[in-house]
């Protein structure tokens, strides 16, 4: 589309009652992010209420029309993508306003490749509008979707604001107050006594937390019990833009007795206040262990287990509405009342089909239904199984298949292959969840985001332990394939030559074991951890594992770079087949003003309690090379790390950490698998912490058995 086009979604698809808005952009410094918002507005172009703006502190709408996902890795990086239920906007909603806005006074001149696009609710990307001259603009409106009679319409807007947020919600409707202190005082929680003293935590993206903020005399979620507590995340969120709205007056109401102000959307980003001190067991040992609600002792065979977890899964999902939603809304399930059942018999040829599962969604008298395929362990899908999940959901009207597995999708390669009968009118989606992202979005919900109750959060403590444990089959990634000892080998001897189809299979392996361990980390922080890709957008993903394949068979070494919300910078993980060793990387930037000697001693003192064997680097201009050597030899002696040059500039340090690879491919103690987990979470927990910044918090303790 180009800027000020229109199209009728009825045009471009016949399955518009829901969709998804994906908004994309590339930075070249790979640090450069924005946050996406959604206005509704009436006829007037005006929000109705405060509860029509949804953005990170408000991302899912009353109605629940309107749900922000949070972000997706993709061929280029990432998207913000947005669910819209537009069968369930208000009749007085004319229009949508969908925009993103920049922070700390970065523009989105600085970003490149900025691109709406929106699929309907089988995936199907329906448009795309690209934005070639954002310029000095701080926020900026990407499209709008509006009502024209019976229809929506969607627009290629394209507006950009130089006052970033505020002039952007104060254009809708929205009263904001531009008292900055006010609005850092009143983010403050109180501890339980009162005093403010509670250690808050920042909440990040996410779906699940309907409704705009509560009043700043209440806390924003109800605090979760002590046993279901985890310690405080590595990073906090980005520092608070300078709007926060504020309260709107109502007239006193017949008794005489002014009302309560109106719940009101805070720029300050949602903090969840947690007990300190966890409960003292009971136990008389450490031997005696607590019953569980979801069991695992008694599963003895692959079926057991998948009859298990997909029970387990599908009856949390049910009981706790933000938790089934943040699963399936990517999948274009609407918002509503969520059922969930487990061998259901559907008819199929000569002999029933019984699915898994089936989760079902009633919205408005309309119905959601998507069946449901389950694996655990090492166990593939088959797609002759799948296939016929498709057929049979095309033949009842139903809107999508859901597989779930251990294994881990990647873009442009899909773990099975169905063939979709093009006559048929209605079209079924399938899709895939990873056991790993149920734990993940399981563990932002529990430790960093709050749940509604404490019977919620103990039912996601018991199924995180299921998930957990190493019986339950739920493990997510954990075999690096057939080609892994092969590939080693030839790397070892020099036998491994470009084009070897093996080589492609353990890039293909390493993508999914990334991406894995970002989902992981970012459980445990409680923020996004993305898999960073340094290619154009519209690169063929296919083209960018075979040239990674090509340096794996050149040099032995698998690449990837991880981006940590709030973190200075990329964290580089190398693994090195030729040494057996793993090399994690961060390069932090010098300050520009100041003596280098001054920056050497201050970088050692913020770094008095990371591993005496971290190697710092000095990053020289126009030098590939510069001082390096280990923490245990500079602290010292920190003016080694100054280059012999007076003269040259020395633009940052990198900060490296080396372990030993693991030799097997699975995820045992000695695999291949767990030494790079190990190695990110040794990272992040030892160097990333001691770093200056908005990112500086613990991370929780290591829980292997996930």
């Amino acid at each position: 589309m180009t800027k000020g086009a229109n199209v009728s979604l009825t045009a471009l698809s016949e399955d518009v009652g829901s969709v998804i808005v994906g908004l994309g952009w590339t930075s070249p410094s790979g640090e450069g992010d924005a946050d996406v918002s959604v206005l509704l507005l009436d006829s007037g172009g005006k929000v109705r209420g405060d509860a029509d703006f949804c953005f990170y502190n408000n991302p899912v709408a009353e109605d629940g029309s309107v749900r922000l996902l949070g972000k997706t890795p993709t061929r280029d990086g990432n998207e913000d993508r947005i669910s819209f239920d537009l069968t369930a906007v208000p009749a007085e909603v004319d229009r949508i306003v969908v925009a993103a806005s920049r922070y700390e006074g970065a523009r989105f001149g600085d970003l490149e490749d900025l691109a709406v696009t929106l699929a309907d609710a089988t995936g199907d990307h329906l448009l795309r509008f690209a934005i070639a001259d954002a310029g000095e603009v701080s926020a900026i409106i990407f499209g709008e979707l509006y009502r024209r009679g019976t229809e929506w319409k969607f627009r290629a807007v394209g507006q950009g604001y130089e006052n970033g947020l505020a002039g952007l919600a104060t254009d809708f409707g929205v009263d904001i107050d531009d008292d900055v202190e006010d609005a850092e005082a009143d983010a403050e929680p109180e501890g339980p006594d009162g005093a403010g003293d509670a250690t808050p935590n920042q909440v990040g993206n996410g779906v699940g937390n309907s409704g705009p903020v509560a009043s700043v005399t209440e806390p924003a979620v109800a605090p979760v019990p002590a046993s279901v507590t985890a310690p405080a995340r590595l990073a906090a969120p980005r520092p608070t833009l300078d709007a926060v709205p504020s309260p709107r007056r109502h007239e006193d109401d017949s008794a005489g007795a002014p009302r309560k102000p109106a719940a009101r959307p805070r720029t300050a980003k949602k903090k969840v206040t947690l007990p300190k001190v966890a409960r003292k067991s009971l136990a008389e040992n450490e031997s005696w262990r607590p019953a569980r609600l979801f069991p695992v002792s008694a599963l003895k065979s692959d079926r057991d287990r998948e009859t298990r977890a997909t029970s387990v899964l599908l009856s949390v999902m049910a009981q706790i509405p933000e938790f089934g939603r943040r699963l399936v809304a990517a999948f274009g399930a609407p918002a509503g009342r969520m059922e969930t059942f487990t061998e259901v018999s559907l008819p199929h040829g000569d002999s029933p089909r019984r699915p898994d599962g089936v989760i079902r969604v009633e919205r408005a008298g309309k119905l959601w239904t998507a069946l449901v395929e389950t694996k655990t362990n090492g166990s593939a899908l088959r797609a002759e199984q799948v296939q016929a999940y498709m057929d049979i959901a095309a033949r009842r009207g139903y809107e999508a298949v859901i597989t779930l597995s251990n294994d881990v999708a990647l873009e442009g390669s899909p773990l099975v292959d169905v063939k979709v009968d093009g006559r048929r009118k209605h079209k079924v989606a399938l899709w895939h969840l990873s056991w790993a992202e149920v734990a993940h979005q399981a563990q932002l919900l529990l430790r960093h985001e709050g749940v509604g109750n404490g019977a919620h959060a103990w039912l996601l403590q018991e199924l995180l332990h299921y998930l957990q444990h190493e019986n339950s089959g739920c493990h997510g990634f954990q075999n690096m394939g057939s080609s892994w000892v092969p590939v080693r080998n030839g790397i070892d001897d020099e036998t491994l030559c470009q084009g070897d189809p093996r080589a492609l299979e353990v890039v293909e392996s390493w993508e999914r074991l990334v991406r894995q361990v970002c989902l992981r980390l970012g459980g445990e922080l409680g923020q996004k951890v993305l898999p960073a890709q340094r290619a154009r957008r519209g690169a063929d993903p296919g083209a960018r594992r075979a040239l990674l394949a090509d340096q794996l068979c050149a040099d032995g070494r698998l690449r990837a770079e991880l981006r940590i919300e709030g973190t200075p910078g990329l964290l580089a993980v190398v693994a090195d087949l030729r040494t057996g060793r793993v090399r994690t990387s961060l390069d932090v930037p010098a300050p520009e003003q100041g003596y280098p000697l001054s920056s050497v001693k201050r970088l050692v003192r913020r770094l008095a309690e990371a591993p005496a064997d971290l190697h710092v680097e000095t990053l020289v201009e126009g030098a590939t090379n510069g001082p390096r050597g280990t923490l245990e030899r500079l602290r010292p002696e920190p003016a080694d790390l100054l280059p012999k040059d007076a003269a040259a500039r020395i633009s940052g340090f990198r900060l490296s950490l080396l372990k030993g690879m693991g030799s097997g491919r699975g995820n045992a103690e000695s695999g291949f698998i767990r030494s790079v987990d190990d190695a990110v979470h040794r990272f992040c927990t030892t160097v990333l912490v001691h770093l200056d910044g908005p990112a500086t918090r613990r991370v929780a303790p290591k829980e292997h058995a996930l």
